[in-house]
């Protein structure tokens, strides 16, 4: 079937009703919008930034549009989605003529059959371009106000950072933003770093050299998973706090390695690489459909020492207790951790949900410490930078487990990584360690 022409903004805003009235995800619902539709590339980047910006900013821009708006929360959403996207080009891009703007909105409000809501679409806005410049922004003394307001996280979440970090600390991690979108790659394991260099010199990415060993960061990569290197094995696409969380495993020739929430795989293959071959890793997921892509990268890299399985790793395999040399509990989490790269994240979670968490991880860890055997290692790993689920879990964890103590990190995660860790764990923040915010904690069973 022919793509279809569209307007960049219709899709943009198709892609703000997905994310915030349907529950989708923003990066595939936009890949899922853009590949429906021709557009120039030009158009594809202003769609993308007016999602990730309107998505990044969400809170600012209701609270400058509140001030014009006499019951925000009647709105009809497709209406308020507008109204944000809008103001999201208002505020915050800079080469976008405020007049076309306010326009463009009034116009596809009448698109989508919304006529009667045109005339206030148009007057708020332009009040709005009016008006920017004096808006009444809530004052730094305000603490979770002041952060929720201006770096656009739930209220709750942001006073949850100040009592984790202190109010400097969450404020940094509340602004932090990269400048350009990345993703990560690396070598596949064998390669000699001449050996990659030359492969990415065929390349036309812009590419810099990440924190962790190999680490590669490619900056404007359209697709970069049809790549016929990718194809072909010679890299893979695994981020930096992945790539440290299977390092720590230690991962060596002969050893069983046990990965209870494995997919999409990333640090499955990592490890079975790292054991050229031998012995085993068993990857593990709840849903069939995850393990699909297990399998995948499994295929892809023609590694035969690896065995998938979809299981819940929440109930015990009694076969398998105390026989593994290491097991590595990448837990289910709250993904916090790569808001930069997710803005859409800090909208789906509540005090509620992250002690629904806390709870799934504490049963987690319990279960699959069993698995390890004496003198073992169990490695714990979030995306996460919430307390409660790094910190505290290990310090809850511990007091349970009198036969684990903590363990130190392999000195082939860098130093200035691992000077990072305390006495339960190594949190990384993004905004001080330029990596994902990240938790690692390696366990040594006694």
């Amino acid at each position: 079937m022919p793509r279809s022409n569209a307007n960049p903004r219709m899709v943009a805003l198709n892609v703000i009703c997905d994310v915030l009235d349907n529950e989708a995800y923003a990066a595939l619902s936009l890949d899922e919008r853009l590949s429906a539709v021709n557009l120039n590339q030009l158009d594809r980047r202003l769609c993308a930034s007016i999602v990730y910006r309107t998505l990044e900013n969400l809170y600012y821009l209701d609270y400058a549009l509140n001030g014009f708006l006499r019951d925000a929360d009647a709105l009809e959403a497709r209406v308020r989605n507008i109204l944000r996207t809008a103001a999201c080009q208002i505020m915050l891009h800079d080469r976008v003529p405020d007049s076309a703007a306010v326009n463009e909105a009034v116009k596809l409000t009448r698109e989508l059959h919304l006529d009667p809501f045109a005339g206030m679409v148009n007057a708020v806005l332009r009040r709005l371009t009016e008006n920017k410049d004096k808006i009444h922004w809530p004052d730094e003394s305000e603490g979770a106000k002041y952060l929720s307001v201006m770096y656009s996280l739930p209220e709750w979440l942001a006073q949850q950072l100040i009592d984790d970090y202190g109010a400097e600390t969450a404020k940094q991690i509340a602004a932090y933003r990269t400048e350009k979108h990345f993703i990560t790659i690396r070598p596949t394991y064998g390669q000699t770093e001449a050996q990659f260099a030359r492969l990415l010199e065929k390349k036309v990415w812009e590419t810099q050299k990440g924190v962790m060993p190999g680490a590669v960061r490619v900056y404007g990569a359209m697709q970069i998973a049809r790549d016929s290197d990718f194809a072909g094995g010679l890299f893979s696409i695994q981020g930096e706090g992945s790539m440290l969380a299977a390092e720590a495993v230690g991962a060596a020739h002969g050893m069983n390695v046990l990965d209870c929430c494995a997919a999409p795989g990333g640090k499955t293959v990592y490890m079975a690489e790292r054991m050229e071959g031998t012995g085993r890793v068993y990857a593990w997921d709840l849903h069939e459909h995850r393990t699909e892509l297990i399998r995948a990268a499994v295929r892809r890299l023609h590694l035969e020492n690896v065995r998938v399985s979809a299981r819940d790793a929440m109930r015990l395999r009694e076969d398998m207790v105390e026989r593994m040399d290491a097991v590595l509990l990448d837990a289910p989490c709250s993904g916090l951790g790569v808001m930069d790269d997710k803005p859409d994240v800090k909208y789906r979670h509540s005090r509620e949900s992250i002690i629904e968490l806390v709870q799934t991880q504490h049963k987690l860890l319990d279960t699959c410490a069993q698995y390890v055997r004496r003198g073992g290692v169990l490695v714990y790993s979030t995306c996460s930078m919430l307390k409660d689920e790094n910190e505290r879990q290990i310090a809850s964890f511990l007091q349970r487990h009198p036969d684990f103590r903590m363990d130190a990190l392999p000195e082939s995660i860098p130093a200035q990584l691992r000077a990072q860790a305390n006495e339960n764990g190594l949190q990384l923040l993004p905004c001080r360690d330029d990596v994902e915010g990240f938790f690692v904690a390696r366990m040594k069973r006694v």
